[in-house]
């Protein structure tokens, strides 16, 4: 029955926070009460019946605590009237009860804000005086409270105090964590944001780019070479369907479906194939021993870099041959692609998706992608994945 003194509402706070609170402080007030009930008893001073009646109102008050004052924290001042009066009956019976009111600070602390808190517990720990002087009409019994009023006052200003602090330190670990978890999406969703992005771009994009390059080449062919246009609208039907499997894959969220279907090495041996018939370049596919057995997160990151690759020497370099190699050396996964094509300086500007997702998504994993490249001297993309321990 913990509220929280910076004004959230008890049922606002992490239930394990509140359950773990309020069994301490049920197990210190039942200790309390229990202790002060055994003095009384034993003590007898006033009389055996007095004692008896105090112990019965003590009791009476860890009862309305226990079994009504849980759920009266949304009613507090309903709560701490109920118990400060049941508290101050028994001092009006047997002042031995004012013991009892060190058990009685911390839960008015609880369900009260701090000043209030102090100016309730204040009111109820000096009124034992003037009740001595009633019930007894003798300021002797007076002077054998000031002590224990004077320490009732000191421990509630400490208790209410480290209590205020601790609350508010708990609340303030709860807005940082709060703001920690909000940041972690935001970074999850945009690192989400930014591999979608890639994945359209390294499959729909470029599959879509070879369907417009193929239907034209297939337009400026239908009237002179049909049989040509034939074969360019067969690769467009091919590409499509190719294009669609990839979309699928992608909205379930799983590996490259050419993957799943027969593994790396006839993946890439058919992207080569595929960009072989589209433009008439030889290609050449080298696998390395271990190549196949690469683990899965790895070979979805090196099928993408290898269309990649591919899809800028189409575009781009003109190229007369590409090769492609895959082998595994000293703990890594290394790709490489070659074309002879036209190359460009080192200050060539690079847009969009392509190399900056082929290097992001390799240092995600921690690997490194390199591109080595002069004008009329081809251009080499190697990418280098470190292997799991024990994947070799």
């Amino acid at each position: 029955m913990v509220c929280d003194r910076l004004g959230a509402e008890p049922g606002d706070l992490p239930l394990e926070r509140q359950a773990l609170s309020r069994g301490r402080w049920e197990l210190f007030y039942a200790v309390i009460v229990a202790c002060v009930c055994a003095f009384m008893l034993l003590d007898r001073g006033p009389g055996l019946r007095a004692a008896v009646a105090a112990t019965v109102l003590l009791v009476l008050a860890l009862v309305w605590y226990l079994a009504l004052g849980r759920g009266a924290v949304r009613r507090p001042w309903l709560f701490v009237t109920v118990l400060g009066l049941l508290h101050l009956g028994a001092v009006w019976v047997d002042h031995t009860g004012s013991f009892a009111l060190f058990a009685w600070a911390p839960m008015i602390f609880q369900v009260l804000p701090l000043r209030p808190a102090l100016a309730v517990v204040a009111v109820f720990d000096l009124l034992p005086v003037p009740m001595a002087l009633l019930r007894d009409g003798t300021i002797a019994r007076v002077h054998g409270l000031l002590p224990l009023t004077a320490l009732g006052l000191a421990f509630a200003a400490v208790i209410g105090t480290y209590m205020a602090r601790l609350t508010g330190t708990i609340a303030e670990l709860t807005a940082s964590r709060a703001e920690v978890a909000r940041l972690s999406h935001e970074a999850g969703v945009a690192t989400e944001r930014a591999r979608l992005a890639a994945e359209i771009h390294d499959t729909l994009a470029q599959g879509f780019t070879s369907i417009i390059t193929l239907t034209q080449a297939a337009e400026s062919e239908l009237d002179a070479d049909r049989p040509a246009a034939a074969r360019r609208l067969g690769l467009v039907v091919r590409t499509a369907r190719d294009n669609l499997a990839e979309a699928r894959a992608l909205v379930a969220a799983l590996a490259p479906a050419d993957l799943h279907a027969t593994g790396l090495g006839a993946a890439l041996r058919r992207q080569l194939d595929r960009f072989a018939a589209e433009t008439g370049v030889r290609t050449a596919l080298h696998l390395g021993p271990g190549a196949e057995a690469v683990p899965t997160a790895l070979q979805v990151v090196l099928l993408r870099a290898a269309q990649e690759a591919l899809s800028n020497a189409r575009r781009h370099a003109a190229p007369s041959t590409v090769e492609l190699s895959l082998r595994v050396v000293a703990g890594a996964a290394v790709l490489t692609v070659t074309d002879d094509g036209a190359g460009f300086g080192p200050g060539a500007p690079a847009a969009g998706f392509g190399l900056a997702g082929m290097r992001a998504r390799a240092e995600q994993i921690g690997g490194a992608c390199t591109v080595s490249s002069s004008p009329g001297a081809g251009t080499t993309v190697t990418l280098s994945l470190p292997l799991p321990d024990g994947s070799e």
